[in-house]
């Protein structure tokens, strides 16, 4: 009869073992060997494993596995760490999985298939709830993004409009005699904190309907606006869906209720040339009337000319750079009287035309002061623009060649050999745009010397 082993001797791992918390203590990884097993006698299938100590692990790493075959092949999968297991919790897991077995079921595939189904499932909730930020998206919130995208293919003007158009207004107006007065809102102001999938057909209408009635062509910018930027998003696959498959602010009724542009034809005629200028130069602001004659005489846009930098002022060569929509940039002469202006201008900042009351240090357009100067003129109805429309129908006075006048005011070119063939230095221009301040200001009645240096001239209204 053989003698019962004792309870502090290693456990026999040739034989099957009722499994106890004891033998599982005392079983150990021989050496050489990477793990070793111990079988359990009540629940086939199920073993404890050990593997070899370390320092870290003086008593080796042991856990439950299950053991079995299936279609001729072992596969083994791992229950759990001894410590963290009961000794019937492991069993009652090994019988399931024999359970499994019997069943033709590979025990490894079906956790598989649910963890894939879990991470299905935790994508589908991601999904879901990222779908429901984007629905809950407001247009100025995606108008933000657009903008900040598009930004650096547009002019500063073309940003500026974006800006504009769609600012919520009601904060003090910070114009000079304004007062308690607040700014207005932008034309797309309303349209703004509406979800943007809520921006439809109806609602633009509805919109330009009542923009059109107050302010159509500040609607009307805004509208082309809204249009562009609703293509832009129809572009992007997180707010394609959220739109019609038709741009919903092009529609005819939309167009309708914000009317035509008509045709401007505000210009200052060749007999109002000397009245202008006398109602200009007496403006309190000498920098204002500086840069109204500016415009004039240059035919830039107002924008253009009240973003003049002292850097782009070339006295050398008698040159100034102007930030072109068009063609990015484009330089046109410096003619005596410009630099005669210039000369007296202050230098407080970057700008060439500065404002001390300004948050940005930069003129902003002087449509009010215009306005007064023109009122006292007898010239009602003439804009900022019409100083450049004034400029070029001044020209035809001169029979000066349209691509010269094309150039210098930043117009596109008409004809195929203007675009391809005719490229004219500073100097050729020169010679016709001085023949132009010349006539114009023996027009308005002034008279100066030419020859003087600036800022020595002496204007003297004939």
């Amino acid at each position: 009869m053989m003698a019962r082993p004792k309870k502090s001797d290693a456990p026999d791992l040739g034989e099957a073992q009722d499994l106890t918390a004891g033998l599982i203590e005392r079983m150990t990884c021989p050496a050489g060997k990477l793990q070793t097993f111990m079988r359990d006698s009540k629940a086939p299938g199920l073993r404890v494993r050990a593997t070899p100590a370390t320092a870290k692990n003086p008593n080796g790493v042991k856990a439950f596995v299950f053991e079995a075959k299936l279609n001729r092949q072992t596969i083994r999968r791992t229950i759990g760490d001894v410590r963290a297991w009961t000794i019937d919790a492991a069993r009652t897991e090994a019988n399931r999985l024999r359970v499994t077995l019997d069943a033709g079921d590979d025990p490894r595939e079906l956790d598989r298939a649910k963890q894939a189904a879990a991470i299905e499932h935790k994508a589908a909730i991601a999904a879901q709830v990222e779908a429901s930020k984007i629905a809950a998206l407001t247009v100025a919130e995606v108008w933000a993004a657009y903008i900040e995208e598009r930004k650096p293919h547009w002019g500063d003007l073309h940003y500026r409009d974006h800006i504009d158009k769609a600012k919520a207004g009601g904060l003090p107006s910070g114009r000079r005699g304004g007062g308690k007065q607040l700014t207005r809102p932008g034309p797309l102001a309303s349209l703004m904190p509406l979800a943007l999938k809520d921006l439809d057909q109806a609602t633009i209408e509805a919109w330009a309907a009542n923009e059109g009635k107050t302010r159509p062509s500040s609607a009307r910018l805004a509208w082309r606006l809204l249009t562009v930027f609703l293509t832009w998003c129809a572009e992007q696959p997180a707010y394609a869906n959220l739109l019609p498959a038709k741009n919903p602010a092009k529609t005819k009724k939309a167009r309708e209720a914000l009317g035509k542009s008509g045709t401007k034809s505000d210009v200052l005629q060749r007999e109002q040339l000397g009245v202008w200028f006398a109602a200009v130069q007496q403006l309190q602001n000498p920098i204002i009337a500086a840069c109204l004659q500016m415009m004039l005489l240059t035919g830039a846009r107002p924008g253009e000319v009240l973003s003049l930098r002292w850097d782009d002022i070339n006295t050398q060569w008698k040159g100034i750079q102007i930030r072109d929509k068009v063609e990015g940039t484009r330089e046109i002469p410096a003619t005596p009287y410009m630099l005669h202006l210039l000369a007296g201008l202050p230098r407080r900042n970057e700008w060439v035309f500065s404002s001390s009351t300004s948050a940005t240090g930069c003129l902003t357009e002087p449509n009010n002061p215009h306005t007064r100067a023109c009122t006292a003129a007898g010239l009602k109805g003439l804009t900022l623009h019409g100083l450049r429309r004034s400029f070029s129908s001044l020209t035809e006075w001169l029979e000066v060649p349209a691509g010269v006048v094309a150039q210098i005011q930043g117009h596109k070119p008409s004809a195929t050999a203007e675009k391809h063939y005719k490229v004219r230095p500073l100097e050729l221009l020169r010679v016709h745009h001085e023949k132009i301040e010349v006539w114009i200001l023996e027009q308005a009645g002034i008279v100066f010397s030419a020859k003087a240096a600036p800022g020595k001239l002496r204007v003297v209204a004939g």
